[in-house]
């Protein structure tokens, strides 16, 4: 096989969280990219995917291993990489044309080759005829061809995109999606590879030639899948939908060796005190549960075919599911989502008897509502400020990350009433204890 045009080798990348303490978001990363292909980074929000691309694009350096370009060292930003953000990054004070002559300027090019470049790079995104309009003119569409537009105008060898189209409508994206395609079948850039950042599982079947499905807490390759369907592709046909489900497999379930052994590397989700507990409304899992046992599904409903249910991406759906999973009200089996004997008990009881249910659930399987309860037990006043508790998180999570978990978790204990909690005073209790 050809040298690959982009080589990733051990990189792993920590956060400095406090003195003395990191924070691990990328772990061991190890991939290539060949000319020719369009490659996702497919994962849920915090796994490490966008760190990845700046770390690819040298707008930051790994803490260990290294990208390699082309057989040379990646350390800073290097000619022939090119890369679109998710927010359009334009500057309102400057017109489309100004902005897209923007990265040709900072490479020395001649002005006048400058005007005639950035003109026949608007002209290919199919922005013609707004070379003088502002940014806040423009449609979120537009403003992001205009990245696309500066982004080419360099002429790049590799194109990166963060999550392109994830702040545009449905059909917009769906357009510029389209567009990008035939730019790239009709070799009509001097671009040899394409890789981007998302968590849209439709998204990446849709464009991609292989697809490297990162897992999180920290983020590492979970799986990689060839894509062999031809362009275009039909979303409605059974290839399409059979490499779907195929994706939500792959994302779902811990992955085997050759034998069928579960990986001895495989970051198994043990529980601990620290643990990321994702945001859920407990109405939402309420009602997916609801959903589940409702006579229509017998208790089993595919992923895909929920996403379009209830119009749920990745960062939706799977917090909801990883929750049903972690209290043991539902499982995930090759694809679909099961209820569980104490899930269809939950979903058939009326309100007071589930708030029992959840109740002992969070107790049994969520270490930290076990621990906050077990500390307000033994305290005479039965009182502890959630102060006490954020801190004991920081030592295992970074400041903001502590924050969210413990709203989660004292979210779901007001609900279970295994504790009470004053906003006003910050301070949890037993209050109104069952």
């Amino acid at each position: 096989m050809a040298e690959p045009i982009i080589d990733v080798r051990n990189v792993s990348k920590s956060f400095k969280k406090a003195e003395h303490q990191d924070l691990l978001v990328l772990d061991d990363i190890n991939f290539q990219m060949h000319a020719g292909e369009i490659v996702a980074l497919l994962g849920k929000s915090g796994s490490g995917k966008s760190t990845l691309l700046r770390i690819t694009a040298g707008l930051t350096k790994p803490s260990t291993g290294s990208v390699l370009y082309r057989g040379n060292s990646v350390n800073n930003p290097v000619h022939g990489i090119a890369m679109v953000f998710q927010n359009f990054a334009l500057l309102p004070w400057l017109t489309v044309l100004q902005n897209v002559e923007l990265g040709l300027e900072a490479l020395g090019i001649p002005r006048s080759e400058c005007r005639t470049r950035a003109l026949k790079a608007i002209d290919t995104i199919g922005l013609d005829g707004f070379e003088s309009a502002f940014p806040k003119e423009l449609s979120g569409g537009m403003r992001q061809r205009v990245g696309f537009a500066r982004a080419l105008v360099v002429n790049p060898d590799i194109l990166l995109m963060d999550e392109p189209f994830s702040a545009l409508d449905v059909l917009t994206a769906d357009n510029l999606k389209s567009d990008l395609l035939d730019l790239w079948q009709a070799k009509k850039t001097n671009t040899n590879g394409i890789l981007f950042v998302t968590h849209n599982i439709e998204e990446a079947a849709m464009l991609a030639d292989r697809i490297v499905i990162f897992g999180s807490d920290p983020g590492y390759i979970r799986a990689e899948l060839k894509v062999n369907l031809p362009h275009p592709r039909n979303q409605q046909e059974v290839p399409f939908r059979n490499l779907v489900d195929n994706i939500y497999t792959l994302m779902t379930t811990q992955p085997t060796d050759l034998k069928g052994q579960i990986r001895r590397d495989y970051r198994s989700r043990a529980i601990g005190l620290g643990y990321r507990l994702p945001d859920a409304d407990i109405s939402e899992l309420t009602g997916l549960l609801e959903i589940m046992d409702d006579p229509e599904h017998h208790g089993r409903i595919d992923l895909p075919e929920l996403t379009e249910t209830l119009h749920l991406n990745v960062n939706d759906l799977f917090p909801l599911t990883e929750v049903l999973e972690i209290l043991g009200f539902a499982y995930v089996a090759k694809g679909d989502l099961m209820l569980s004997p104490a899930g269809k008990v939950f979903a058939n009881a009326d309100i007071l008897e589930r708030k029992k249910i959840f109740a002992s659930h969070l107790i049994r399987y969520v270490p930290l509502a076990k621990h906050i309860r077990r500390v307000l037990d033994e305290r005479p006043g039965h009182r502890a400020s959630k102060e006490r508790f954020l801190t004991e998180l920081e030592d295992l999570l970074s400041e903001e990350e502590a924050e969210r978990v413990l709203r989660v978790v004292i979210d779901w204990g007001r609900y279970a009433e295994i504790f009470a909690y004053d906003h006003n005073t910050g301070m949890l209790s037993l209050e109104n204890p069952n």
